[in-house]
């Protein structure tokens, strides 16, 4: 992960990748159950409007509760084969296409300084490329962790995509998933970059790790802001649930479904699943962050050592 306070030498592509991708496992072995939650609470459309649901959830407490008593405790890791199949190519694709894309743009504005401007700019960057690998592992995830999912795995949810909109299905909420990825990354690194600049300069391990969890943190915390509303369309886009009417499906682009569901259901719905979301990309974002860099300061000592 590159830093303002920086000034080693990037490690090769590799290095970044596999640390990524230890950083991702970690982070999703940890708070999977709040994705569980954050994603049925988005697919919950509100009471009175078109649709509604019948298990209705009040909140993260509740759904939890009504998960373990009526699914069973295993059900908090319900879907969890898939995004653990993503989650290495994703949070891998996420730090080295970032630390990649500074290289670039460091390049298009002719300075040798990481800038805010750049940090924002690479974190959208790498967003969009994160977006294009994860997508059918998010659709898999997403009708797997549906309240009225009857599939019973990962396999089966595939084949009935495939049956069903063939192999282009895979690919169903592609537009939403890149709006919420570009959001979140351009948020996370670029508030990383702003909270690393008021930290003071870590002079030893332990103040480098507080630097990292407070960075990432809010980092995470400011993305999670940032890009619910896009996470709520991209879950109702892809949910089995969307609604085909009169031959086209109801959530289908980013935008119009944002206006629909703000007309139909209020403001208050575009942010469904932001504290169990929050919850886990907050404390999520530092996780990641740290378990990164040290990593990555792993990988240098061998690097250099050879």
């Amino acid at each position: 992960m590159s830093s303002n306070h920086n000034t080693q030498a990037p490690l090769p592509f590799r290095y970044q990748f596999m640390a990524g991708a230890i950083a991702g496992i970690s982070e999703l072995m940890v708070m999977y159950p709040l994705d569980v939650v954050k994603t049925r609470m988005q697919l919950q459309v509100s009471t009175g409007a078109a649709g509604a649901s019948a298990t209705h959830y009040k909140g993260v407490i509740d759904c939890l509760s009504q998960i373990v008593k009526k699914e069973g405790p295993m059900h908090m890791y319900k879907g969890i084969s898939s995004p653990m199949l993503m989650e290495a190519p994703k949070r891998a694709v996420k730090f080295a296409s970032n630390d990649e894309f500074i290289k670039l743009w460091k390049s298009v504005f002719g300075t040798k300084q990481l800038t805010q401007q750049i940090s924002v700019l690479s974190g959208a960057s790498a967003g969009i490329t994160e977006a294009l690998v994860i997508v059918p592992f998010e659709l898999v995830k997403i009708r797997l962790q549906d309240v009225n999912s009857k599939f019973k795995g990962p396999v089966e949810v595939l084949k009935h995509i495939i049956k069903q909109d063939g192999l282009k299905g895979l690919y169903s909420g592609v537009e939403s998933t890149v709006w919420r990825n570009a959001v979140w990354n351009a948020g996370y690194f670029g508030v990383i970059f702003q909270v690393r600049e008021l930290l003071p300069v870590a002079k030893s391990k332990q103040e480098k790790t507080r630097n990292d969890l407070c960075a990432g943190f809010v980092g995470g915390t400011f993305g999670v802001m940032f890009n619910t509303p896009f996470d709520v369309v991209k879950s109702r886009i892809q949910s089995d649930g969307n609604e085909i009417i009169n031959g086209v499906r109801k959530y289908n682009w980013t935008w119009p479904s944002v206006m629909k569901i703000y007309h139909e259901e209020g403001f208050r719905a575009l942010y469904k699943g932001f504290v169990p979301k929050v919850l886990r990309l907050g404390p999520g974002g530092a996780v990641l962050l740290v378990v990164f860099t040290n990593v990555m300061n792993v990988f240098r000592e061998f690097h250099e050592g050879r």
